[in-house]
């Protein structure tokens, strides 16, 4: 297999993976999008939560042009990409039980609130937990993860339970366990993985839904615009006004 061919076949991989989700997660994906609705209609505030990897297409849609303005990001120090060294130490924090916890606890989440979690296994005690806690405290949550890891892996929380085991809604990315949709003779190690493409699609599409939803109530959809248009600063003025005391990432 010529090597100049590696880079259409991921793409091919990518947006068959797209397609599956498109078509086999469509009616979640819309549920999960009147759940963010319901709670912004209410009153209520928005969270996503990622470690690692799994924390990209959760900041994607925090203050984004063209996203929700009320999606906060909840974060875990230490565990957010790889801002500490060794990179090793990130990995190993999403396996300390009792730290989501703390950051439930510490942070503004309350009943009626929406946590989006996304771990792409699911397996690991920081994720698991931080549905657990976050269920008890009365957030719905929505993840989003790999239902495969489930059956192909053990889960490294006490209770042997992975993170769709907490949840009111779950979104199935389809990755396959290893996350790498390539191979090729000479190379030991699979490679090219996608499910950051796959997740980050899955989030704007369910924040798609959740808009069309409160349009469909009436409710103007608190929606940012690009800093880089006429007029865009002027408009996200107003919506960090209007809805400043559900928006915590600005202060």
């Amino acid at each position: 297999m010529s090597e100049s061919k590696l880079a259409g076949q991921f793409f091919d991989a990518a947006i068959g993976l797209l397609e599956r989700v498109r078509d086999e997660e469509s009616e979640r994906m819309t549920e999960a999008g009147t759940v963010i609705a319901e709670a912004v209609a209410a009153g209520n505030r928005l969270f996503a939560f990622g470690a690692g990897h799994s924390s990209l297409p959760a900041q994607d849609v925090v203050y984004r042009a063209g996203g929700l303005a009320l999606v906060n990001f909840l974060a875990v120090p230490g565990t957010v990409g790889i801002d500490v060294m060794p990179a090793t130490l990130g990995s190993a924090l999403e396996r300390v039980d009792g730290l989501a916890g703390a950051v439930l606890d510490s942070s503004p989440a309350a009943a009626g609130d929406v946590l989006v979690i996304i771990s792409l296994s699911g397996r690991n005690a920081l994720p698991v937990e931080m549905a657990m806690n976050a269920r008890a405290i009365g957030l719905k949550v929505i993840g989003v993860t790999s239902v495969a890891y489930a059956t192909e892996t053990k889960s490294r929380h006490v209770s042997g339970t992975f993170l769709k085991d907490h949840c009111d809604i779950v979104l199935d990315s389809k990755i396959a366990v290893g996350d790498a949709e390539l191979s090729l003779d000479g190379i030991d190690a699979p490679f090219a993985p996608a499910s950051t493409v796959v997740t980050s699609a899955i989030m704007q599409a369910v924040m798609a839904a959740a808009a069309g939803e409160l349009a469909a109530r009436g409710v103007e959809p608190p929606l940012l615009r690009s800093g880089n248009v006429d007029g865009g600063h002027e408009w996200n003025g107003r919506v960090m006004r209007e809805y400043g005391d559900r928006i915590f990432y600005r202060h």
